[in-house]
């Protein structure tokens, strides 16, 4: 199973065409969104063609495929141009292997959750890479509108036990095996 993730839309319509593109052209199974769907965030500038009910509209039509972790920019009123549920935090198993997905304000790579998992995904810093860090496989997918520190727009693939960082358009920036 192809599974892409990707984080931090904050509303921009146009980066969420992009990313439904790039999961076409994938041929990704499932779409797991890492929150901060379609709000802004206080301290981010406006997205590029920020459109909150153009993303849902996008976002609606891949609804059977996609799993969406709430953000700390997401709120219950978010739910009612949703077709889809937001969870809290979700798990992947991948042959015996356990991914820890959530947006990243809680758990992240200097606050490991206390259950271990092979690996833990997570958004909200803006900022894509994959480490390693006491055994296990941190990645953070970065943000498809409002990338920081100079890191491109990215998401990650996960392709069996295969984790792929890659720019918005494709290109490879680190592979790692969980």
């Amino acid at each position: 199973m192809k599974i892409l993730i990707a984080s931090d839309i904050h509303g921009s319509a146009h980066c969420t065409e992009k990313l439904r593109e790039r999961f076409i052209a994938e041929k990704g199974d499932k779409l797991i969104l890492l929150g901060d769907v379609y709000n802004h965030g206080p301290r981010n500038p406006f997205p590029e063609e920020y459109a909150p009910q153009t993303v849902a509209e996008i976002l609606n039509g891949l609804k059977d495929k996609l799993i969406v972790v709430k953000g700390n920019c997401d709120s219950d009123v978010d739910t009612l141009i949703s077709d889809f549920d937001f969870v809290d935090n979700t798990v992947i198993i991948v042959g015996n292997k356990t991914v820890f997905c959530t947006h990243g304000h809680i758990y992240n790579k200097d606050n490991l959750p206390a259950t271990r998992f092979d690996a833990v995904v997570y958004g909200h810093f803006h900022t894509g890479f994959i480490e390693r860090k006491n055994g296990v496989v941190v990645a953070n997918s970065g943000s498809i509108s409002l990338p920081k520190n100079d890191t491109p727009r990215s998401y990650l693939v996960l392709d069996g036990e295969k984790l792929t960082l890659k720019t918005l358009d494709g290109e490879i920036i680190k592979e790692e095996n969980i």
